[in-house]
């Protein structure tokens, strides 16, 4: 199958309510290149103008804006618009893949032996910010590993006990709720279904890494696409040697492996490494962002009109 290009608009309003006198923020906002996605084209812009940046990568290699204000504001718009083609990537037969405990072992630290190949992988193993590695999160998730079952299937059964045995709910949890609270109450949105999979998957002794993006969501029959109705969307990788790209995708929020309709932003241990917007502020009212989210097909007919306004409407900070 040929790639799909997608158009994304992402933008993020603050309205302070009073004026901030200094500001510095890192921004995640831009897509990665990967073997099967290609960036055609994307800017992040900025009003009003920061007085400093600075565009490079993070320690995992994700690209990032850092800025910082030195005037005072009392507003902030920052808007990213990209053009991104993905090109399909499942893997061939999850059951190729290697037992589950082969991988476990190879990530296991053994200070005799020399440096393994999958060291990269190996800083995905421990605790961070938001994932806990927990005795009850092993056990959770104990049924879907039994001796010698193909890793990728352990963990699309891990994938899909989530998905059953969880309710999407927007109102349940908050950026910081832990994630032992999570399985004891067995709500949450895609960030925390991330989170907890992936506590699971570090329980058992795999790699498995934090992954934001965008997912093409489709307007019912009939309807048209509704331009700042989308929004962002997080879901999992495992590291999987032997597969094609070394790491596999999951996603338990909608029990999917993620392919043509996903596209990937930045991966880290979790949220708090790849935020799309992170800093601190000096002043303001302590307003929350205003956030809009739009992902169109390229081949859509309105989509060059609707790019275009963006394009045209970039502030001053390209």
């Amino acid at each position: 199958m040929p790639a799909v290009r997608y158009h994304v608009l992402h933008e993020t309003r603050y309205d302070y309510g009073s004026q901030v006198s200094l500001s510095q923020q890192q921004l995640h906002l831009s897509p990665r290149i990967l073997a099967w996605q290609q960036v055609v084209e994307q800017c992040v812009d900025i009003d009003p103008k920061p007085s400093w940046r600075r565009d490079g990568l993070d320690a995992f290699g994700n690209p990032v804006t850092w800025v910082a204000f030195h005037a005072p504001h009392d507003s902030l718009l920052i808007r990213s618009v990209m053009s991104v083609a993905v090109e399909p990537h499942l893997p061939q037969d999850l059951a190729d893949s290697l037992p589950w405990e082969a991988v476990r072992d190879q990530l296991a630290y053994d200070s005799s032996a020399p440096a393994p190949a999958a060291l990269d992988a190996a800083r995905f193993l421990f605790e961070s910010p938001h994932v806990r590695v927990k005795h009850e999160l092993a056990t959770y998730a104990a049924d879907c590993f039994p001796p010698e079952r193909p890793l990728l299937l352990a963990v699309q059964a891990l994938m899909d006990k989530i998905f059953r045995e969880f309710t999407f709910d927007p109102e349940a949890t908050t950026v910081s709720t832990p994630v032992l609270e999570v399985l004891a109450n067995k709500r949450g949105v895609c960030q925390d279904f991330a989170h907890l999979m992936i506590g699971c998957l570090r329980a058992m002794g795999l790699a498995a890494r934090y992954v934001s993006g965008y997912l093409l969501t489709r307007p019912p029959p009939g309807k048209p696409r509704l331009i700042g109705a989308d929004a962002s969307h997080a879901w999992v990788s495992v590291y999987a040697p032997g597969s094609e790209h070394g790491w596999v995708d999951f996603d338990p929020t909608n029990n999917l492996l993620p392919d043509t309709e996903y596209i990937t932003l930045s991966f880290g241990r979790d949220f708090s490494d790849i935020s799309p917007l992170r800093g601190i502020i000096l002043g303001g009212g302590g307003a929350e962002p205003e956030v809009a989210v739009t992902v169109f097909p390229a081949d859509e007919k309105e989509i060059p009109e609707v790019l275009s306004a963006a394009v045209e409407a970039r502030g001053a900070g390209a």
